[in-house]
């Protein structure tokens, strides 16, 4: 396959323009993410606070993205999200403000990361319900997602390696001031755009019962077993498979006795991992067998934690890491181009918002959870128990969805393109 049917969606010019201007967007949200980890936990001296900042972050999108789902659906995304990443940018250089002038506690950061997290609860749903509106060529869209995925792990890999030196060498308040003029390249990539029609959703009737729809929304995932399938395992692998990421800061300075370059080194050895599942998925064509991608993923993703819970050679926890990397992103990227082909688009953002609170939303019980089992039981036993605990979770997976398809009626509209996702 050419390089340029690995790129085949950026043929479409909106898309085209997301793709880049979130690209540098994002590169500073990864410089941010990771100079708040460090700065907590260099204010604070501990596991445990540092958990509690990470599930601060995430715990609006638990408590908001089913509306912000039901937002996308009968609001205008681009508009939407033209909104989300403004308010970003100003959260963005209120911590930097903060920082600069030496006033940062870290009840500042809780606060701030709680708003940036129900800024995202209403940002997620509609991003990934807009990327279906923008991609003109419906063919193209898995490859979309696969390339949002490279984007999002290139951003990985180069915005920790620019925290690690800039920490270094500036301090934390110019990381916050960083990604806060990030934004500006999304946001004018928007606002460039020829936003369709599509993106408008769907008017909303002043006797609409809020309520109703909602439920509607949770009733089609409840029901649709191959999307609720996936859906469970996903927060199933983000509660116990992310205790890693929430304690790196803290394997990088007692366990390989570095610095905040050697946090940079092993986020982002992830990211080249990820990067290498991005760009396999990206070269797919087919929806065959995406089932098997994420089993075996899985398993070799809790092989690769247990191995890098005990490992004390600094470069050989790298060369695992890259490994995590890639099958971190070959079960979250499958998940969702299964679920997006799965999903009619009048309820994408709906559903969508549970994909979210899936893997991310449930994110604040396994950041405290981690800290909470790094202070009892030390950090190293806490990444083998999740890594364990994603073995088993495959395993449920795989015998969840063969025992779905072996009773799966002929009625079902969608059997065969069931079966050709789940088992080739």
């Amino acid at each position: 396959m050419s390089f340029l049917a690995t790129l085949r969606a950026l043929r479409n010019r909106n898309y085209r323009l997301f793709f880049f201007g979130n690209g540098i967007s994002l590169i500073g949200t990864w410089v941010q993410t990771v100079t708040v980890g460090w700065l907590v936990y260099r204010l604070s001296h501990s596991s445990y606070i540092l958990g509690i900042a990470g599930a601060l972050g995430t715990l609006p999108i638990l408590l908001f993205s089913i509306f912000g789902g039901y937002v996308a659906d009968r609001i205008n995304r681009f508009k939407i999200i033209l909104t989300t990443q403004t308010s970003a940018m100003i959260q963005a250089f209120t911590l930097a403000i903060l920082t600069l002038t030496g006033s940062i506690k870290v009840n500042h950061i809780f606060f701030l990361s709680f708003v940036l997290g129900a800024i995202n609860a209403f940002d997620i749903p509609a991003r990934q319900a807009f990327v279906v509106n923008i991609v003109e060529k419906k063919e193209d869209l898995p490859n979309a997602i696969a390339l949002n995925s490279f984007l999002v792990n290139s951003a990985r890999l180069i915005g920790p390696s620019i925290a690690g030196v800039l920490i270094a060498a500036v301090g934390e308040g110019v990381c916050f001031l960083i990604n806060a003029i990030s934004y500006i390249a999304v946001i004018g990539a928007l606002l460039m755009m020829r936003a369709p029609e599509t993106v408008i959703g769907n008017p909303v009737p002043s006797s609409e019962n809020v309520m109703k729809k909602l439920q509607e929304g949770f009733r089609y995932v409840k029901t649709f077993v191959p999307v609720r399938t996936i859906i469970l395992y996903v927060a199933f692998f983000s509660i116990f498979g992310m205790f890693y990421g929430v304690l790196m800061p803290v394997f990088a300075k007692e366990v390989f006795h570095g610095n905040a370059r050697t946090l940079g080194f092993l986020v982002g050895s992830g990211g080249v991992g990820a990067i290498i599942g991005a760009i396999f998925l990206a070269s797919r064509h087919a929806h065959a067998g995406l089932g098997k991608v994420i089993y075996f993923a899985g398993l070799v993703f809790g092989v690769c934690l247990i191995l890098f819970s005990h490992c004390k050679t600094f470069w050989f926890a790298v060369m695992i890491l890259v490994i995590v990397g890639a099958a971190m992103v070959l079960q979250i990227v499958t998940a969702n181009i299964i679920i997006q082909t799965l999903v009619p688009d009048e309820k994408r953002g709906r559903v969508m918002s549970f994909h979210t609170i899936a893997f991310m939303g449930t994110q604040p019980a396994g950041s405290y959870l981690a800290g909470l089992l790094g202070k009892t039981m030390g950090i190293q036993n806490t990444v083998m128990l999740g890594g364990i605990l994603c073995i088993i979770g495959s395993m449920i997976l795989k015998k969840s969805y063969m025992s779905f398809l072996k009773d799966v009626g002929e009625e079902n509209p969608q059997k065969n393109l069931i079966k050709k996702i789940f088992i080739g």
